[in-house]
């Protein structure tokens, strides 16, 4: 054990980290079921379509603790703040960035869709295509206002008895606000449920370790439905989405967190549990616990993470944003349906409103599709049927995107609100010996 002399000339301990052995590390059990899945997907498809439920149980058990981990966090969040007036000012930041980057990245999507032309050639004529093969709730949200309100809640307490991850933070600011608000009448709740969070993650630490037989379900799922060549040619339009993702990765959150002073790989390597998890059962949400522990170890203060973090999984959904307009873009191009500027101007902007709502919500992003054709965007609802195939096999760039995504716009509003502790973050990331708390 060392010490060390931090930056207020406080003296800290540095604590040498344990490196616990390769199989007691959960992100080698999550390969080796992604591994596992991949092989018997290849060998027995029609076995592995039935372990679909093995991936939809985990998710399931992760979206069920969802709700009390973001009114946790976020109540605790606001309470960790010197005022209303604090918190307010966190979150009108953290609102500014994600609406600059989801704009970005609806844009990068439609220009790399004008680059690449996806569907080009395809000619076909949307009066042979149907709406049959569209789930249900797709064809009931067809419009994008109906798809905004959706997220009222009934009542209080209904958001935490549906999976609306919006609804649930909505009802969560509300009850974070009001007991700031009322003071020391109410700290008794604040600490209640500050007790009762410590219940809720020591509940994520054993699920999380069923996620490589979630992992391997889903993925099992995937490979005997579409097949064993899937993984390495999916279409022009999986292809050039999942190109675009990687350069947006190494480009975009590279340079982002390069400008916050850490470096991307290292956060990746430091997040690769969630990583993997996310990309197997294509759930954010499923990693949303976890990642909140790790960011705050990571030296993110505690306000900052349990602010923004949720709230990201609402109004920073970065995989999809970058996906929707290419999608759109790849309709039109199959379908020969021409879209002026105008149009595209007009899409983008009413995108930018409705995808907001989709955190959460099954068939969410074909929701959001849904919403905008027909109307703005002269695209027939049955174009979706060209895409829905293998919407399951793009969420996996999404969901990957969207994780790393918060990640990186916790430390930028970290460092915005100088609420990091850069010499404990530049240690964890670079496996040093680590200061103390």
């Amino acid at each position: 054990m060392s010490t060390k002399t931090n930056s207020s000339g406080a003296v800290s301990t540095a604590v040498p980290r344990k490196k616990k052995p390769l199989l007691a590390q959960l992100w080698v059990w999550v390969i080796i079921g992604l591994l596992a899945g991949v092989v018997v997907g290849i060998a027995a498809p029609e076995f592995a379509i039935g372990l679909a439920p093995l991936g939809t149980a985990f998710v399931s058990v992760m979206k069920m603790i969802v709700a009390p981990v973001i009114l946790c966090a976020v109540v605790g969040g606001i309470q960790a703040v010197d005022s209303i007036g604090s918190a307010g000012r966190l979150g009108a930041k953290a609102l500014g960035y994600f609406i600059t980057v989801t704009l970005f990245l609806m844009i990068v999507g439609l220009f790399a869709g004008h680059l690449f032309k996806p569907g080009e050639g395809m000619n076909i004529d949307p009066s042979t295509l149907a709406t049959d093969s569209l789930p249900e709730n797709v064809t009931q949200h067809a419009d994008g206002w109906g798809f905004v309100l959706h997220v009222i809640p009934t009542t209080l307490f209904s958001a935490f008895t549906g999976d609306d991850i919006l609804a649930i933070l909505i009802v969560s600011l509300l009850i974070g606000f009001a007991i700031k608000a009322v003071g020391e009448p109410a700290a008794g709740i604040a600490r209640g449920l500050e007790n009762f969070s410590k219940i809720v993650f020591k509940i994520v630490h054993w699920v999380l370790w069923i996620s490589p037989l979630g992992a391997f379900g889903a993925i099992a799922a995937t490979v005997g439905k579409y097949g064993g060549e899937s993984l390495a040619n999916l279409g022009a339009l999986v292809l050039w989405f999942t190109v675009t993702a990687i350069i947006v990765i190494v480009v975009l959150f590279g340079a982002i967190t390069a400008f916050t002073g850490l470096n991307l790989f290292k956060l990746i390597r430091y997040l690769k549990d969630e990583v993997f998890i996310g990309l197997a059962t294509v759930s954010g949400e499923a990693v949303l616990p976890s990642m909140m522990e790790k960011l705050e170890y990571l030296g993110v203060r505690r306000d900052v993470v349990r602010l923004v973090l949720p709230a990201g999984y609402s109004f920073n959904l970065d995989g999809t944003a970058l996906y929707i307009t290419m999608a759109i873009l790849f309709m039109a191009q199959a379908t020969n349906t021409d879209l002026s500027v105008g149009t595209q101007i007009g899409m983008i902007l009413l995108l930018l409103l409705i995808s907001k709502g989709s955190a959460g919500v099954p068939g969410g992003v074909l929701i959001v599709l849904a919403s905008t054709m027909g109307g703005i965007v002269p695209i027939p609802l049955a174009a979706l049927s060209l895409i829905v195939g293998v919407d399951r096999l793009m969420s996996e760039s999404r969901t990957t995107i969207t994780i790393l995504g918060n990640a990186v716009a916790v430390l930028v509003i970290g460092k915005w609100e100088k609420a990091i502790d850069m010499d404990r973050a530049r240690a964890i990331l670079d496996k040093k010996p680590v200061p103390a708390l």
